[in-house]
Parts: structure tokens; C-alpha cells; sequence
């Protein structure tokens, strides 16, 4: 079993940035054997991926909605994986979550087929 705690979100102007951090832990569980996945959902509208880092390489993924502006990074030693979020609009509010797959995804690793899932950290952007 493993869990995922996000924190870093809240209110932010447009324009404005915010750094998202989610903690895995587990019994055995090895952070570095999992890939890692952003998502986001808004009142109304279907769960969509944002960004995704893997397990093996650390090849990153970016949702075209955030791309050029929205940065995922994972620290191994910490158990963390961040998603740094720039130029902000309001249209990325959303209630945002970590997710976890032990090694590759179904699907790839922008897909929502992760068995682990947090319970979300809330980013308003206001304009």
C-alpha cells in the first residue's frame, strides 16, 4: 500500500506561481520503482492529466494545456515529487492530485490508470 499527501496548494493571482509537493510513503515501498503522475480536476469538468515523470529514467511529461509553464520533478532521497506551476491562469483552477504506479503505466504515463491516488490539495487562480 501506498500513500500520497499534496501540499502547496492555495490562492494565487494570475501570472502568479505555485510549487505543488507530494510525499509517497509505504511499507517496502520504493519510491524510485514508481512513476509518477499530476493530475487536476475542476468543478464540472473530467480529471485531467497534467504532467509525469517515470521510474526508470526520469523522462518527464507534460499535458498540452501546461506546457512551457508546468514543470515535474521527482526527489528520490525525499520520497517528493513536485510540480512547479508558472504563469498561472485562471483556468488552472482545479482541485490538483499526486498519483503512483509501480513501474509503467497502462497506457503511458499520462493516462489515469494509477493504483495509488492522493486526496488532492486545492489551487485557485484568480484573475
Amino acid at each position: 500500500q501506498v500513500q500520497l499527501v499534496e501540499s502547496g496548494g492555495g490562492l494565487v493571482q494570475a501570472g502568479g506561481s505555485l510549487r505543488l509537493s507530494c510525499a509517497a510513503s509505504g511499507r517496502t515501498f520504493t519510491f524510485s520503482d514508481y512513476t509518477m503522475g499530476w493530475f487536476r480536476q475542476a468543478p464540472g469538468k473530467e480529471r485531467e492529466s497534467v504532467a509525469a515523470v517515470t521510474w526508470s529514467d526520469d523522462r518527464t511529461y507534460n499535458g498540452d494545456s501546461v506546457k512551457g509553464r508546468f514543470t515535474i520533478s521527482r526527489d528520490n532521497a525525499k520520497n517528493t515529487v513536485y510540480l512547479q506551476m508558472n504563469s498561472l491562469k485562471p483556468e488552472d483552477t482545479a482541485v490538483y492530485y499526486c498519483a503512483a504506479e509501480k513501474w509503467q503505466v497502462p497506457g503511458g504515463p499520462l493516462s489515469d490508470k494509477y493504483d495509488y491516488w492522493g486526496q488532492g490539495t486545492q489551487v485557485t487562480v484568480s484573475s
